[in-house]
């Protein structure tokens, strides 16, 4: 008797090209929704802490900052709720015009904002920026786009090119406002998914090669990234002879030592330190919480990254897999490079530190990243037929390093 499901007395037989994989009932991943609540916890205790006085004397109350932080993390709360109930691969339709709306919204902040630190990324009050929104969108756009061109990735004309032309657009409207980390994070995250998609690694060679030219260019035609790079080489050779920023950072570690000298007890937010309630605040974790209170939080977004990676690889098909990974590679990636400025290990970023520090648009772009990742993790039963996209998290990595396995020679290949 065959396997299939039975009609009365007769088993109905399944054709040999279809396979039903069953798995216990949907449910979103319990321990990554743990992670995101604890980061939101730990990141409203910080931010209260360090943003009390800067909020005191930029706006005339010590609430300011955290009251509006509530509002935003209730507004992205809805949202992470609402997008892990929407279906991920409605994304296929969605993107376009979300991509086309930010585009719109990019356009209008070069347009109409008004200047702020000599820079225009507002529309709203200085704080809803659609840069931040450009990160989601762009993420989502190069998932859909290159599940859609899964099986052409390796042809260089319909593959690197048109990918190369959507990063360039994208990013090159976030730098002239300018924003460089977070038109970097872009091109980043383009690259990495196209690694993760199968992409061919001499294409990524290029790319990887080309997006280091580009950025030598950058460099040397911008002001701003000349005094970056080179406050972080004279800080690299010399950590005395770093940035102002940087050298009131170390100031704020070596104060908190190995336990920290307290919640709400750090001084040098008090003495100097720039803006720490958004750009400095991880400098605010150690003071206070110490080294092992940064290790609390750097273990809090190593699970998380963790998790997403779980919920790539047990992902229904290659479109959950790269959300799934894309979503918490870019909060990862956001986290470290925050951390990595704020001991002067990478030139001066100018990103948040997501969850934790003050800022609506990242907050609420951030959960609903994690609300897309919710979803994925829900969908845990599939049908796989034969010759199907279908490839999980592993069978890329089998592609990219060896895993005891034959290797996969290319995208689009069993």
């Amino acid at each position: 008797m065959g396997t299939g499901t039975f009609v009365k007395d007769r088993p109905l037989e399944l054709p040999h090209s279809q396979e039903v994989v069953r798995a216990p009932a949907l449910d979103i991943d319990v321990p990554l929704l743990l992670t995101v609540i604890g980061l939101l916890v730990f990141g409203l205790v910080m931010l209260f802490s360090a943003s009390w006085d800067f909020s005191l004397g930029a706006y005339q109350n010590p609430m300011h900052m955290f009251s509006r932080q509530l509002l935003w993390m209730g507004l992205g709360l809805a949202a992470m709720f609402s997008l892990s109930r929407l279906d991920y691969h409605h994304w296929r339709k969605l993107v376009l015009p979300a991509m086309a709306l930010t585009i719109v919204l990019l356009l209008l902040v070069l347009l109409t904002s008004e200047v702020r630190f000599n820079v225009k990324r507002a529309v709203w009050e200085g704080s809803v920026q659609p840069s931040e929104l450009a990160k989601l969108v762009s993420i989502l756009y190069f998932v859909v786009w290159l599940f859609s061109k899964r099986d052409q990735l390796h042809k260089v004309q319909l593959g690197l090119l048109p990918l190369s032309m959507i990063m360039g657009i994208v990013g090159g409207l976030i730098y002239l406002q300018p924003d460089l980390s977070a038109a970097g994070t872009v091109l980043m995250m383009g690259g990495l998914l196209f690694f993760l998609a199968g992409g061919d690694l001499k294409q990524i060679t290029v790319l990887l090669l080309a997006a280091l030219a580009i950025g030598w260019v950058v460099v040397q035609f911008s002001p701003t990234g000349q005094q970056r790079v080179n406050d972080f080489v004279t800080g690299i050779m010399d950590p005395m002879q770093a940035s102002y920023h940087v050298r009131r950072s170390f100031e704020a570690i070596v104060n908190g030592g190995l336990l920290g000298v307290g919640v709400g007890r750090g001084q040098t937010k008090l003495l100097g330190l720039p803006v720490p309630p958004t750009d400095s605040i991880f400098a605010v974790v150690v003071e206070e919480l110490g080294l092992l209170g940064a290790m609390v939080l750097m273990g809090l977004y190593a699970m998380l990254v963790w998790r997403g990676m779980v919920i790539a690889r047990r992902a229904p098909d290659m479109l959950g897999t790269l959300l799934a990974s894309g979503m918490a590679l870019w909060i990862g990636i956001e986290a470290l490079i925050n951390m990595a400025v704020m001991v002067g290990l990478m030139p001066f970023a100018g990103n948040a530190l997501p969850f934790i520090s003050a800022g609506g648009s990242n907050l609420v772009t951030s959960l609903a990243a994690m609300g897309i990742l919710l979803n994925v993790s829900r969908q845990t039963s599939v049908t796989v037929q034969a010759g199907d996209e279908w490839r999980s998290f592993g069978a890329v990595v089998d592609l990219r390093w060896r895993n005891r396995r034959r290797r996969i020679s290319g995208a689009g290949r069993p």
